[in-house]
C-alpha cells in the first residue's frame, strides 16, 4: 500500500536522495540537512502515517533497522543517541509517512547532557 502523493513512498520516486540501506520492511535515509549530517531516518516501506500502525513483522525488523542506522552513523563517533518519532502535526510531524529519527549526539555540543527537548528548544 502507498499514497501516490507521499514523498517517502519508494514507489512514487519522489525522494530527493538515495536510501542508504534497504531491508524487507524499512529503508534508511541519511540527513539532507547540511548542518546536521550525523542523523538518519528509518522509514517503513509500507505507507503508514504513525508508528501505532506498525504490524508485528515491522516491529520485529525495527531492531535490525536501528542497528543499520547506528552502523551508518558510527563514522561520526558519537557519544550518545537521541531516537524519536514525531506523531501528528501538533507534535511536529511534517511528512505523514511514519519515520523514526536517529540522531547522533556529541560531548561538545551545546545541548550535551540534555534530552530530546533541548534539541528542539528555541531557548
Amino acid at each position: 500500500m502507498h499514497d501516490p502523493a507521499c514523498r517517502f513512498c519508494l514507489s512514487n520516486d519522489l525522494l530527493v536522495d538515495t536510501p542508504l540501506a534497504l531491508l524487507d520492511r524499512f529503508y534508511l535515509l541519511g540527513s539532507i540537512e547540511t548542518g546536521r549530517p550525523a542523523q538518519a531516518m528509518i522509514v517503513p516501506v509500507r505507507h503508514i502515517e504513525t508508528p501505532f500502525e506498525l504490524n508485528a513483522h515491522e516491529w520485529a525488523e525495527l531492531g535490525t533497522a536501528l542497528e543499520q542506522a547506528k552502523s551508518v552513523l558510527a563514522r561520526f563517533e558519537p557519544s550518545g543517541w537521541t531516537i524519536g518519532w514525531n506523531v501528528g502535526a501538533v507534535a511536529g510531524q511534517e511528512v505523514f509517512h511514519a519515520h523514526l529519527h536517529v540522531i547522533a549526539r556529541f560531548d561538545k555540543e551545546s545541548t550535551a547532557g540534555r534530552g530530546i527537548h533541548a534539541l528542539f528548544s528555541s531557548q
